[in-house]
């Protein structure tokens, strides 16, 4: 038996997407060259917002006497988990010393990036997790300087919700402003910023595409497409919680992706059954998202057994992995591609999401078959160091020379060459190319 599609995607999660890569090169260009006065056009046009770009320790502490007392102590919760688990995360990247041959030392060193710019969407939804998630990492790593921007509200500015965490977990800046022009803003060093080193976060197709322009001339994390899942199930999962996560993802948005792969049809027909009941309990705005997303994007996959599940999983690369099936062990063990995974019933994707330490901003598009999620060790540049003593350069630089020389790189021979002259005048080396 191969695999059986029980529901089939209409589109593909790049379906429809227009062509944003000139709008947001022309924005980017006009902003670098009009400086803070372009930047605060477009900020006008498209955020609707002329309130201050940078917020004061008064605008923040107003925002923050909004935050009901028991919502603070669940940012501080999630706040602590994350920076817990990635100070354990910093702490498995050490730094290292080697004697490569006698005499020759080697090392490795980790430095973090200088400045950062923390990008934390806030037009569908108030992503306070995200600030929670970007800043606290970055601070964390050891950044000097971290802004965090956000789209604000034409009226109200940034949700006081999100000013709180970007403040508490440690950014040093507040960027009241969305879109390109933020990303634009932070890396040109607008406002009196610093010029930003490296760019993180997730955003919509404009934001993506700014940060693909921008590589290169800084660092990003990654470049994200809509938010994706899936959920691998046997015969021992619950429907309920089967139905409930998915429709706890699609709600993310129109084009966000579910998929379900189980070996067990009653279980994937039962679960066909309610994701709509669910969908339709939802509140307008959330059920709008959720609907289009399972009715264009959502697959039910039908397998023979658990190891066909895992090869379909490991082709569709999500950016979150549920598991609800029997032997956890096997399949930790067993997936290799994904963005975070989620074991048993006891924890979901949106634990991921919100709370838990572990990192939400994650790849998406099947970029889980390369890399790996946001963490402190993105914001960590890892650079080596060598030092010798003559003994310990005199075999590394007879093979340097001689392979120099045979790629054609006399120069480079010649700086091999002076170092033997020199540490040891007696003798002869054969450093010429062979023929």
């Amino acid at each position: 038996m191969t695999r059986k599609y029980l529901k089939k995607a209409i589109l593909t999660s790049q379906s429809g997407a227009s062509d944003v890569h000139e709008i947001v090169k022309n924005i980017l260009q006009e902003i670098e060259i009009g400086g803070d006065k372009k930047a605060a056009e477009y900020a006008a046009k498209f955020d609707k917002y002329r309130g201050p770009k940078l917020l004061s320790d008064d605008d923040i502490e107003i925002a923050s006497q909004q935050i009901p007392e028991k919502v603070k102590e669940d940012i501080h919760f999630s706040y602590s988990n994350v920076k817990r688990f990635a100070e354990v995360q910093k702490a498995t990247l050490g730094e290292i010393e080697v004697e490569i041959v006698p005499g020759m030392i080697a090392g490795q060193k980790t430095i973090p990036v200088e400045s950062v710019g923390c990008y934390v969407p806030g037009g569908r939804y108030s992503h306070i997790a995200s600030a929670i998630m970007t800043v606290t990492t970055a601070k964390v790593a050891g950044c000097k300087h971290i802004v965090a921007c956000s789209p604000p509200r034409p009226q109200t500015g940034i949700p006081p919700g999100i000013i709180y965490a970007a403040h508490v977990c440690g950014a040093d800046k507040i960027l009241a402003m969305g879109g390109v022009q933020a990303l634009a803003t932070m890396t040109f060093g607008l406002f009196g910023l610093p010029k930003a080193n490296m760019l993180v976060g997730p955003g919509n197709q404009f934001v993506a595409e700014a940060k693909r322009v921008l590589f290169g001339r800084v660092g990003i994390d990654m470049i994200a497409g809509p938010t994706d899942s899936l959920i691998l199930a046997d015969s021992s999962a619950d429907a309920l919680f089967v139905a409930t996560d998915l429709v706890g993802q699609a709600e993310h948005g129109y084009n966000s992706p579910v998929w379900l792969v189980t070996d067990d049809k009653s279980l994937a027909e039962e679960t066909l059954r309610l994701v709509p009941q669910l969908i339709q309990s939802l509140p307008t705005v959330n059920r709008d998202n959720a609907s289009k997303a399972w009715r264009d994007y959502a697959e039910v996959i039908l397998c023979e057994n658990r190891e066909e599940m895992v090869n379909v999983s490991d082709e569709y690369a999500p950016e979150h992995l549920t598991v609800l099936a029997q032997d956890l062990d096997w399949w930790l063990n067993r997936l290799s591609c994904y963005g975070s995974l989620f074991l048993g019933e006891e924890t979901t994707v949106a634990f991921g999401d919100k709370a838990s330490g572990t990192n939400h901003v994650l790849p998406t598009s099947g970029a889980a078959t390369y890399t790996g999620g946001l963490s402190v060790h993105k914001y960590m540049k890892i650079v080596t160091w060598q030092r010798s003593t003559p003994t310990g350069t005199k075999r590394i630089a007879e093979a340097t020379a001689r392979i120099s020389r045979l790629e054609g790189m006399e120069a480079h021979a010649r700086t091999a060459d002076v170092r033997l002259a020199k540490f040891f005048p007696d003798e002869e080396f054969d450093l010429r190319k062979k023929t």
